[in-house]
């Protein structure tokens, strides 16, 4: 939120519009007005924390999907994977890939007021590149050579070599979206915090209450299509099956699951299930979106064994996943990345879930189970291992009880670690785990930005890997994936990445996540997801 006392004076002048808009929008649609406390041109929406301060350059407790609302690309990801132009109308590749030159669209205001302007493109570069080491996950951010402003609205991005998935990186929800410069701290440092979340985009932040919601007004300045509704408010509802009431009593309009929101906007599967049959209902649903995944540590024992981890990925039984805790609501997967992801169509072997398999593995291996006994010991060893998820993640607590059960049937002891958000990120990012929920990125990450990710210590891929004997080889092989932009030489390079984590089993591929979109007919005309993954088409919902 905003810091009037360390304001300088244009922002000052800056917030003081920003401050009269709101109050105008506060004012004209009093929350005394509304049935349900929010007047009836105010969208009430659900999530389980509050969105946080909406830094741009700043990941944790920063909501993808709210700092979505308020700032905006370059380049935004369309349909089908088209790099469509926003901020710049247009742009020009040099002829050696590494010379990115945009003209930035005319007439676009920070919600502030200020002029969004090359200045300020770089300025926000700046700020990304003052904290590179937190941002070198991102291979565009990573190889960035130099950038200027060659006047207010071109600006000139030089990459150190060419890469073919600059674009596709540029339209990610974050880093390299734009905070209004009067809003940056003196010295230009956001890694240290933001004066005031102001962006370009659609909404405004105008309120949070800690713990109970966060408001949001219309950007009635906004150069593109404005929202349909004036108002959002963003509704703190921590648990899933309290969220299924909200919606039942028009607490709230609608829920829409963001990819990978750990259980943080929707509902449970049998609630979305018995409300999606309910003729006063609507649903909508995305394509599928990321792999599901639990991933392995190759660094930590037993799951630093090759054939536990095998008998591991044979001894779940991933379609009674899908059937019995999902309920058919999610796709099946078999592979780290789906088929139809750019050079992800690899011919790899499945592993079928067998209970037969798994155990002969585990017998050839030494792991033995003696008469009368309930687990495995070799070396005077049970066979032993954590699984980690969030505890209040009902999903992932309802796999993670199918896994302990089936492992447990080739005797396996599997121990439940619920935990709670902070320290499962934690867990991921430090390898302190055997087996953890994780997830592939979804468009538009995957798959460059997905595999470059994975050479960065602080991501649950990397601690999962760290293991492998072929880990150099393996990191090598994605570094010159992201070197190079011929087609036949990426195919080459994806099929060796793909096919060496899988044939070392690093991976449980569970399921295709897929968002799902729950709302009453005389509240919401509809509701469609948009390709990008992690951003929300809120502005688009209207009442019928």
């Amino acid at each position: 939120m905003s810091n009037p006392g360390v304001t300088s004076q244009p922002f000052g002048r800056c917030v003081c519009c920003c401050f009269l808009t709101v109050f105008l929008a506060l004012y004209t649609f009093s929350p005394a007005l509304a049935a349900n406390s929010w007047s009836k041109d105010t969208l009430v929406y659900a999530w389980s924390s509050n969105v946080g301060p909406l830094n741009p350059h700043a990941y944790g407790a920063n909501k993808m999907f709210a700092q979505a609302l308020v700032y905006e690309p370059l380049v935004q990801y369309g349909e089908g994977g088209k790099i469509i132009p926003w901020l710049a109308e247009s742009w020009q590749i040099s002829s050696d890939g590494k010379v990115y030159t945009f003209t930035l669209r005319d007439n676009v205001l920070f919600s502030d007021g200020t002029p969004f302007t090359a200045d300020a493109v770089v300025k926000n570069f700046d700020a990304v590149r003052k904290n590179i080491k937190r941002h070198d996950w991102l291979a565009t951010a990573d190889m960035i050579d130099s950038y200027r402003a060659l006047d207010a609205r071109t600006f000139e991005l030089t990459l150190k070599q060419p890469y073919a998935a600059a674009l596709q990186e540029l339209t990610l929800v974050r880093p390299l979206r734009f905070l209004s410069p009067a809003a940056m701290p003196h010295d230009g440092n956001t890694g240290e915090g933001i004066k005031a979340p102001i962006g370009t985009g659609p909404w405004i932040l105008a309120e949070s209450r800690k713990g109970e919601f966060d408001h949001f007004v219309r950007n009635d300045n906004y150069w593109g299509e404005k929202p349909r509704m004036r108002q959002l408010v963003i509704k703190v509802i921590p648990d899933a099956e309290t969220r299924a009431v909200a919606l039942e009593t028009d607490e709230v309009d609608l829920i829409a699951t963001a990819i990978a929101d750990h259980g943080s906007a929707g509902v449970n599967p049998d609630a979305y299930a018995a409300l999606s049959k309910d003729p006063a209902y609507s649903t909508s649903q995305s394509a599928p979106r990321n792999t599901r995944l639990l991933a392995m540590n190759t660094a930590l024992f037993p799951t630093n064994e090759l054939a536990v981890r095998q008998a591991i990925v044979r001894g779940i039984d991933r379609q009674a996943i899908l059937k019995g805790v999902l309920l058919d609501q999610e796709a099946p997967a078999e592979e780290l990345l789906a088929k139809d992801i750019p050079f992800c169509d690899v011919a790899l072997k499945p592993y079928p879930h067998s209970l037969d398999e798994a155990a002969a593995i585990l017998d050839k291996a030494g792991w033995k189970l003696k008469p009368g006994e309930k687990y495995r010991t070799r070396d005077g060893k049970t066979l032993r291992l954590d699984l980690k998820f969030i505890a209040n993640e009902n999903i992932m607590r309802s796999i993670a009880e199918v896994v302990q059960s089936n492992l447990a049937g080739i005797g396996m002891d599997v121990q439940l670690m619920g935990e709670e958000p902070n320290a499962f990120g934690a867990s991921q990012t430090g390898g302190g785990f055997n087996m953890i929920f994780c997830e592939s990125n979804g468009a538009p990450y995957d798959p460059f930005s997905y595999v470059a990710a994975m050479r960065v210590a602080g991501h649950a891929d990397f601690q999962a890997q760290r293991g492998l004997p072929q880990k150099k080889e393996l990191d090598t092989a994605i570094t010159k994936a992201l070197a190079t932009t011929d087609a036949k030489e990426l195919q080459a390079l994806f099929t060796t990445i793909l096919t060496m984590l899988h044939n070392e089993a690093v991976y449980v591929p569970v399921s295709r996540t897929i968002d799902k979109a729950l709302f009453k007919k005389k509240n919401i005309q509809d509701f469609s997801f948009s390709p990008v993954s992690y951003e929300l088409p809120l502005g688009r919902v209207a009442r019928p």
